[in-house]
């Protein structure tokens, strides 16, 4: 589970870097192509600095699309980056030497791979840049008598690796944060994992507790007083049987709802179907579709859910219809509930949740924990609509 957490929350910031690169990359490309019409530079080639430029453009634009549509792969910071090293080393041979005009570029390519969370990465782009700069000069140097190599080249090149170096450190110190944050993420997920047991057997105990206990006495007290009324059908007496019946009702529905045993004898489908005729008696028209999942390890948070959303409809929604669907795939369990109601507006949520209205909120960080998310959509007067998601084992 710490392997995982550290890759997500690794991969999820190297994503967001590669898309904010991916964004940049455009201005700075609109910034080279100024260098003629700002800047008078007479190109070595400058066809083949036009098309070089233009290819770096069009591939630029097309990568922008595709990595704010689609998931972002753990290569695709370091493949970008590949190609914006050889793009900018092309287009300095095309241009006639290391051109100064473009010599802000190269400082700016170690920058962009700091973000990555690959150290090691990081120093070995870096010091292709610095090294990819040097040579362009040492190539022009020797092919053209008329392109010296001066000493500030070399400057230059000490100013590039000790970028590359900063930039690296600041990876590390990425890397360590990043590492900071997982070890957080494994205590909170031990500390919810035990929450979850704790909370679960006490329910476990409550529920048998009643139920060996109260309701017996409740049951039994009801068999002699339906004994005395058959003896006597005094009204205090018929009162005081319909009083304990009607206890009796409650303790079971208490009992019920603490630790469900058709979820532990039959599984969460048979629990949900339950649940939901249960509602559809009050006068619901329920829409349900479940499929057959078993019993996985996530049911009675997945049935927490249901039984809560389904009682925030039946307190607050003045719903109609509601809909109840439980799905399986081949890598994870979803389980929807979405209603006709009011609705409200989800920007009241944190007010509700300090004022001790915790419902679904308490059940977030239990499926977080699994590795799952919990969605509530809603708007005033457009219902409401929870999406449970766990991965399946």
């Amino acid at each position: 589970m710490a392997g995982r957490d550290r890759d997500r929350v690794v991969e999820r910031y190297a994503t967001e870097a590669v898309r904010v690169t991916a964004l940049l990359r455009l201005p700075l490309i609109a910034l080279i192509a100024l260098l003629g019409p700002v800047v008078r530079i007479e190109h070595w080639m400058p066809t083949v600095f036009r098309l070089v430029l233009l290819g770096y453009a069009v591939a630029a634009a097309v990568w922008l699309v595709v990595v704010l549509r689609r998931q972002v792969r753990p290569w695709a910071g370091w493949a970008s980056t590949g190609v914006d090293i050889a793009a900018l080393l092309a287009l300095c041979l095309a241009s006639g030497g290391a051109t100064s005009s473009l010599l802000p570029v190269f400082f700016l390519l170690p920058v962009a791979v700091a973000f990555q969370y690959r150290p090691a990465l990081t120093a070995c782009l870096g010091t292709c840049t610095a090294v990819g700069y040097l040579l362009v000069w040492i190539f022009y140097a020797v092919r053209d008598d008329l392109v010296d190599l001066p000493g500030v080249v070399f400057l230059y090149f000490g100013f590039l690796l000790w970028l590359t170096a900063a930039t690296t450190a600041l990876s590390f110190v990425l890397v360590r944060r990043s590492g900071t944050v997982i070890a957080l993420l494994d205590v909170r997920r031990q500390l919810v994992a035990e929450s979850m047991g704790a909370e679960e057997r006490e329910r476990r105990r409550l529920a048998e507790h009643l139920h060996d206990g109260p309701l017996q006495n409740v049951l039994a007290a009801r068999m002699d007083l339906e004994e005395a009324i058959e003896r006597d059908r005094d009204p205090a007496l018929v009162a005081a049987e319909a009083a304990l019946r009607e206890t009796a009702t409650q303790l079971r529905s208490t009992v019920t709802t603490l630790h469900p045993q058709v979820l532990e004898q039959l599984g969460l489908t048979a629990a949900l179907r339950e649940l939901a005729e249960g509602y559809g008696r009050r006068g619901y028209e329920m829409r349900v579709r479940l499929a057959e999942v078993g019993r996985p390890e996530c049911q009675s948070l997945l049935y927490r859910v249901a039984r809560e959303a389904l009682g925030n409809i039946d307190k607050h929604a003045h719903a109609h219809r509601v809909e109840l669907q439980l799905a399986r795939t081949a890598t994870a369990i979803t389980l929807e509930v979405a209603d006709d109601g009011v609705g409200f507006d989800p920007g009241e949520l944190p007010a509700r949740v300090a004022e001790g209205h915790i419902g679904l909120a308490s059940q977030f960080l239990r499926i977080e924990n699994l590795g799952g998310t919990l969605e509530l959509t809603s708007a005033p007067g457009e219902g409401t609509r929870v999406l449970a998601t766990i991965p399946s084992p």
